[in-house]
């Protein structure tokens, strides 16, 4: 997906950026390949691949969400990594309150200076892990939507993002051709974690690629054990 491809779209798709933002765009793409040089953030670097499968794949949240372009809604993203899909998100849609999430200080200080240089205000970058981090009283159950973008199984997942979503708030599950199945062996863990599926929209990128994106509630609180401590999501999945 070359530039040209990209900007139309997502005219086509409701989501027009301006000359400003698709700057912003390539300023990130250029810094990601220069930063991959030093440290591994991302195996993709070739530009068209860059655009369609980090930058357009991450916006198929603003796609397939309305409610992410109304107001100043808060999103956490959980394991950010290079920034996917916290930073096109808050590119494409200004008004987006985010905070990005990362237990690695090199990719930390990546994400940190992408912000600065995109001249970007109403981000935060917290340094830590999920299950740390989520215990915390200033993050925990006070954000509108929570998603993380290839991360972990859903059932994982949802230990990891559920407690810092308000009652009343969203997490966003974004998953390729498994989503469903893994779904389907989440249910257990939303139920525990106060979520519940209300949602699932499924598409193709424009390369075919199957795409699934899938709109938990949150419901009811989290109970205060969860999340466990590091490392027992994954290890003893509910």
């Amino acid at each position: 997906m070359d530039q040209k491809t990209f900007e139309k779209t997502l005219v086509e798709a409701g989501l027009p950026l301006s000359k400003t933002q698709l700057a912003q765009f390539e300023t990130y793409f250029n810094e990601l390949v220069l930063a991959n040089q030093s440290f591994n953030l991302t195996a993709i670097t070739e530009k068209e691949e860059v655009y369609l499968k980090h930058f357009f794949d991450s916006l198929t949240l603003a796609m397939e969400v309305p409610a992410l372009r109304e107001g100043e809604p808060t999103l956490i993203d959980v394991g950010s990594g290079a920034g996917f899909p916290a930073l096109p998100l808050k590119i494409a849609l200004p008004n987006l309150q985010v905070t990005m999430v990362d237990s690695l200080n090199k990719r930390v200080n990546f994400l940190k200076k992408m912000v600065e240089r995109l001249g970007l205000e109403g981000v935060t970058v917290r340094h830590g892990r999920a299950e740390d981090l989520g215990k915390e009283s200033a993050l925990r159950e006070s954000f509108d939507f929570a998603t993380a973008r290839a991360v972990a199984r859903t059932q994982v997942l949802a230990e990891y993002t559920l407690p810092f979503v308000r009652i009343g708030g969203q997490f966003l599950v974004m998953k390729g051709s498994a989503g469903q199945e893994e779904m389907a062996a989440g249910q257990k863990a939303l139920a525990t974690l106060g979520g519940k599926m209300v949602a699932e929209r499924s598409f193709t990128l424009p390369n075919g690629d199957p795409r699934v994106i899938q709109i938990v509630d949150k419901v009811a609180k989290t109970p205060k054990k969860y999340p466990r401590q590091a490392g027992t999501p994954t290890k003893k999945p509910l």
